[in-house]
């Protein structure tokens, strides 16, 4: 008996080591068109198996062939898999085998389906766009600053919630970016996902952070009137220092996954994202004025959420995927709630406090009006 358990225990083995895997795991068509890809064997099998494709959306593609044997003596050990686009949208292309004595999970491909090529590019270069308007949009606030040497009408309240957001945007982006454990956790959670995180995230997201800090150091050297961060605003920053403590504790313990940590931490960017134009609103407000508070920032901001929100509508239109946009609204809806508080901050400055004297520039200067 415990030597047949052996040569069974042996066999399985050499069946383990033959696994299905594919030359390519992500592939763009045009709706109509045709492309390919390779699935291939590592080692020979010792038995013959049923290789079975199945398609997540049946009405967006079809692939050719859908089904073969692999027997022992196979000796071509890659198949060449045509795929046809039916219909703009996304899914994927699974291999089944049976009996099931080979890994096959890596045996997939994700399919994007695009109505057309210029709308992939127009898409790409709108959001290249949009990511520039928004790294260049902290550079007229510190110029404004330093060229008053003040930062009276800059609410230090906008500043604080400023910085601890894109302080945990950062730690979001670098560990599910470049921690090994935490991107491996993701993929088991997620097997056919993409990682959310491009290089260009990590890089707006630090540089928005160091802006954030050196607009704040130009708080300790310029002079700030009776400003000072509110009551309001430090219970927000208590409960988020709270927060944080506990969830580390929590991922020290192991009671909660580190990458459960960092989604924890993006939550609180997007909550802080849709309630720090309040103070600096209401700043503009008691004052009746909007002196100090760079205009170039609104419409650099402006620029970019208006971009931003371009490239979801392309995007939707050219994959037929409205519900990036309706289904999950989080990133559409601070994109057009940022925007809504531009035009607000727009109209403070030119219509309801352009009659205040104190808001005049001098229109001879470019950089005057940019700031």
């Amino acid at each position: 008996m415990k030597i047949f358990l052996w040569i069974l225990f042996f066999q399985v083995l050499q069946y383990a080591s033959a696994d299905f895997k594919v030359d390519r795991q992500d592939l763009r068509i045009l709706a109509g068109d045709k492309k390919s890809f390779d699935l291939y064997l590592t080692n020979k099998l010792s038995t013959q198996v049923n290789v079975t494709l199945a398609i997540k959306d049946e009405n967006l593609l079809e692939i050719n062939p859908v089904t073969f044997n692999v027997t022992e003596n196979e000796r071509d050990f890659h198949w060449n898999i045509s795929v046809r686009g039916l219909s703009p949208g996304y899914s994927v292309i699974s291999a089944n085998v049976t009996p099931n004595i080979t890994d096959f999970s890596d045996a997939f491909v994700r399919v994007t389906i695009q109505r057309s090529t210029f709308l992939y590019h127009l898409s790409d270069v709108v959001g290249w766009m949009y990511f520039l308007a928004w790294s260049v949009s902290f550079y007229p606030q510190i110029y404004i600053n330093y060229k008053r040497k003040s930062v009276v009408g800059l609410n230090f309240d906008f500043l604080s919630l400023n910085i601890v957001g894109f302080f945990l945007y950062s730690l979001f982006n670098c560990g599910l970016y470049w921690i090994p454990d935490i991107e491996s956790e993701y993929y088991r959670r997620y097997p056919k996902g993409l990682n959310p995180v491009q290089i260009n995230d990590i890089f707006f997201a630090i540089h928005a952070f160091w802006a954030t800090a050196f607009t704040i150091g130009q708080c300790f050297v310029y002079e700030v009137g009776t400003q000072t961060v509110s009551l309001i605003a430090r219970i927000i920053h208590g409960l988020i220092t709270i927060s944080i403590v506990i969830l580390i504790i929590l991922g020290v313990v192991k009671t909660i996954q580190w990458l459960d940590f960092l989604y924890f931490c993006s939550y609180i960017k997007l909550t802080i994202t849709l309630i720090k134009y309040l103070p600096q609103a209401y700043y503009n407000y008691r004052r009746k004025s909007t002196i100090g508070w760079s205009i170039g920032n609104v419409l650099l901001d402006f620029t970019g959420g208006i971009l931003s929100m371009l490239q979801m509508v392309l995007n939707a239109y050219n994959y037929d995927d409205w519900k990036s946009i309706f289904g999950d609204p989080t990133k559409f809806g601070l994109g057009f709630f940022s925007v809504t508080f531009d035009i607000f901050f727009i109209l403070q400055h030119y219509v309801f406090y352009r009659s205040n004297p104190i808001n005049q520039l001098n229109s001879n200067s470019y950089i005057d009006v940019l700031v």
